[in-house]
């Protein structure tokens, strides 16, 4: 393929001047950006991004993330909304209004409504002195000295602009939220980042699954309860559920090479002390690193006191395709 040397040429200028337009918002930051964050902080309804074309566009994605880190937030589109949407704004709502002239007509038209209704708004625009910038709570002036468009016409480095400074208001708002990274795994169950913040509790065994007998247990009724459960283990426990040890498949092969009569022992004769335990709340991520470097394939779930909550099996971890 034959690579034209302007084409080059002109789409390092369009990066050139996108990240000059991201740059130039850096030193303009004030007080109304600090406004924003507290008000979407505040609300207590949810957060509604709205804009025609491409600036509808970016709201989505803004929703998108705001919703993904602990921010109910959703995209009205404008014109719909003076044709029977506008039922979905409430008072207590928080309307982020995204056009980058601040005269979009359809905008325009929702904000004796947003008005009427109490919901507080929030604008973004590249003309903080347009109608939307003068009429909303807090504005943001998300100018730029020009399109990347040769022509300065379609919006791109606007565009662009508009975006990272969403993603600078929805970063401000997760650490005022104080969101960690389970929750981020509890939004994202379906995502690979998702599954290794995954907790241990979420995919261990329990209850019926949880395999477990008592250091009097029979070695044959031992066997039975491992081959029951179909975890290549069993937990041996005390009255109270407290942890003795453990007792594996290799443990039984090991036994049976040393010990001829191990059937006619009970399982406090077989069990391993002591076995490697972790806590409900570990990463998931975490336990199948300590499973590698002990080279085992189960762990015993267990709480302060050592009562036995689950056990979570390698095969646990491969399911969520971790890895």
């Amino acid at each position: 393929m034959t690579i034209v040397i302007d084409d080059l040429a002109l789409a390092r200028k369009v990066l050139r001047t996108e990240a000059d337009a991201i740059l130039s918002l850096v030193d303009r930051l004030d007080g109304g950006f600090a406004a924003a964050v507290q008000l979407l902080y505040e609300c207590r309804g949810r957060v509604i991004l709205t804009g025609m074309g491409k600036s509808g566009i970016i709201c989505r994605k803004i929703a998108a993330t705001l919703s993904s880190t602990g921010t109910p937030a959703f995209f009205l589109h404008p014109a719909e909304a003076i044709h029977g949407d506008l039922g979905v704004i409430q008072a207590d709502d928080v309307v982020v209004a995204l056009s980058y002239s601040g005269e979009t007509a359809e905008l325009l038209r929702l904000l004796e409504t947003i008005r009427r209704l109490g919901a507080r708004l929030v604008a973004i625009t590249g003309n903080p002195a347009s109608t939307l910038g003068q009429t909303a709570d807090v504005t943001m002036d998300c100018s730029v000295a020009e399109e990347a468009c040769p022509l300065n016409l379609v919006p791109t480095a606007s565009t662009t602009a508009a975006l990272a400074l969403g993603d600078a208001l929805a970063m401000a708002l997760l650490v005022r939220k104080g969101f960690r990274e389970e929750d981020f795994a509890s939004l994202h169950p379906g995502g690979k980042l998702g599954k290794r913040l995954m907790r241990v509790e979420h995919l261990m065994h329990t209850g019926a699954e949880l395999p477990s007998v008592v250091a009097t247990t029979p070695m044959r009724d031992v066997i039975y309860e491992m081959s029951r459960k179909g975890l290549g283990m069993t937990c041996v426990i005390d009255a109270e559920g407290r942890l003795e040890g453990i007792i594996t498949d290799g443990d039984l092969r090991r036994h049976m090479a040393a010990t001829p009569d191990v059937l006619n022992r009970n399982a406090g004769a077989v069990m391993t002390k002591g076995p490697v335990t972790i806590d409900r709340t570990m990463l998931a991520v975490q336990a199948l690193s300590l499973m590698e470097q002990r080279k085992i394939t189960s762990l015993v779930v267990v709480d302060a006191g050592r009562v036995v909550a689950g056990v979570l099996h390698l095969h646990d971890l491969w399911r969520t395709q971790m890895f």
